[in-house]
């Protein structure tokens, strides 16, 4: 499996939490730093949160404070809790490696937050 597998996404209404997940390749996960992306309409795709190996985190200014990004090396899986979510953080969102890998885009997950 190239392709990351993300899901949980969905409607939520402004200061609400969505967690994100994504299933990914252990020949690849294992070795390498993962992150979540966005992509909003209109916008380029946006790298808004890494986790490395030894879980070590980095956040976009836009996002820090609010999404917490998580990765379980046994089930390689990739998180992204969501908390306090903006009327801006509409998007599809994407993990992938960091840097990313052309073919491991996938289908992506999407998010909106609207009253």
């Amino acid at each position: 499996q190239a392709q990351m597998v993300e899901s949980g996404g969905g409607l939520v209404q402004p200061g609400g939490s969505l967690r994100l997940s994504c299933a990914a390749s252990v020949r690849i996960f294992s070795l390498t730093d993962m992150g979540w992306y966005r992509q909003a309409l209109g916008k380029q795709r946006e790298l808004v949160a890494t986790v490395g190996q030894y879980g070590v985190t980095n956040y976009a200014d836009s996002v820090k404070g609010r999404f917490t990004i998580a990765r379980d090396n046994a089930r390689v899986r990739t998180y992204l809790q969501m908390d306090k979510l903006k009327p801006e953080d509409p998007a599809v969102y994407y993990c992938n490696t960091v840097p990313p890998r052309p073919e491991s885009w996938g289908q992506g997950t999407q998010v909106t937050v609207s009253s």
